[in-house]
């Protein structure tokens, strides 16, 4: 038997809507994050006491810099979904990136932006 080294369209098509899921609730998520950071959810009432809001500032301060961190990953997330599309119509999605095999279906439907399977991730670690 001969490796397969590409998906069909079918199986492509299957990935396509596992992505465009995933991207639709990254985008959703990173909006939300982002609505938060500009105070567009704020509830906040600004005229609070001074001594509170001095103490909570150290705690925003903190939970504004995760949220940054948070965002900047989830973004960089919603890239990697992107270019996983543009790969599906190229053909060319499925395929490590260093072995030029395929990457196993269950590892793509768990990280459906991977370019590299375990194997040759683990291999670059070393």
């Amino acid at each position: 038997m001969v490796d397969k080294t590409y998906y069909t369209d079918e199986e492509l098509e299957e990935f396509r809507e596992i992505i465009n899921e995933k991207l639709t609730l990254a985008k959703r998520d990173y909006d939300q994050m982002m609505r938060v950071l500009t105070n567009q959810d704020s509830n906040d009432v600004d005229d609070t006491s001074p001594t509170y809001k001095a103490l909570e500032e150290g705690s925003a301060t903190q939970s504004k810099e995760e949220l940054i961190s948070l965002a900047a990953r989830q973004q960089k997330f919603i890239q990697g979904l992107k270019a996983a599309l543009t790969r599906i119509e190229n053909k060319t999605y499925g395929i490590d990136r260093i072995t030029g095999k395929l990457i196993p279906k269950e590892r793509l439907r768990a990280v459906p932006h991977a370019t590299l399977s375990v194997e040759s991730k683990m291999a670059g670690k070393k």
